[in-house]
């Protein structure tokens, strides 16, 4: 069957907590209080589904975020704009089917209408090498290493050009078209980027 990726329901997060927390040493795990915070906050927080299932979750603010991981913040200190991936989730069962990708391609759809560039980490702890492919293989590249405060993990830190931002902007500014295709953003935090707004 067909991947569906869409929004997050409420009802839906003991389930993303327990997906979170099973994901191994490649993912920090969560208590239901973050993934709140998550899901109030969030500008892209969408899950894909799967023969009736959740087959894996995705996380993304905008540089603008007041986001308190240190990797986040490392970004924050070199690049003035760009979409963060804070996490990315795909049940065991699923990992290999495509998930993954259905995930990264709906996220640059939106980031990409919104920010000049993506930018995610890459636990390097253990045997973390088909990460590193899967995100290679995507367009990203390290642009340094940082190791995290809060997790003592060392991580690549990797970023993605995104090569129809400024097509976009000199085209249409911050008035994207009323088009069903254009994802919106989930919450009044994400449609004050949007308009300009600072935060």
């Amino acid at each position: 069957m067909s991947i569906v990726v869409r929004d997050v329901r409420e009802h839906e997060l003991d389930s993303v907590l327990a997906l979170n927390n099973a994901a191994g040493p490649a993912i920090l795990p969560l208590d239901a209080a973050r993934l709140r915070h998550f899901f109030d906050t969030a500008e892209y927080f969408r899950v894909a589904e799967r023969d009736g299932a959740i087959a894996g979750f995705l996380i993304g603010v905008g540089s603008h975020t007041n986001h308190d991981s240190s990797n986040f913040r490392w970004f924050c200190e070199r690049y003035p704009d760009f979409f963060y991936i804070d996490r990315i989730v795909v049940a065991s069962r699923r990992r290999g089917g495509g998930v993954g990708r259905a995930f990264y391609a709906d996220a640059q759809s939106y980031a990409e209408l919104r920010y000049p560039q993506m930018a995610c980490e890459v636990f390097l702890e253990g045997t973390n090498d088909p990460a590193l492919l899967f995100h290679g293989s995507f367009g990203f590249h390290e642009v340094g290493q940082h190791v995290m405060e809060e997790a003592d993990v060392r991580a690549a830190m990797l970023m993605k050009p995104l090569c129809s931002y400024a097509w976009v902007r000199e085209t249409y500014g911050d008035a994207l078209p009323q088009a069903p295709w254009i994802t919106r953003p989930r919450n009044a935090v994400a449609a004050q980027r949007l308009t300009g707004t600072a935060l």
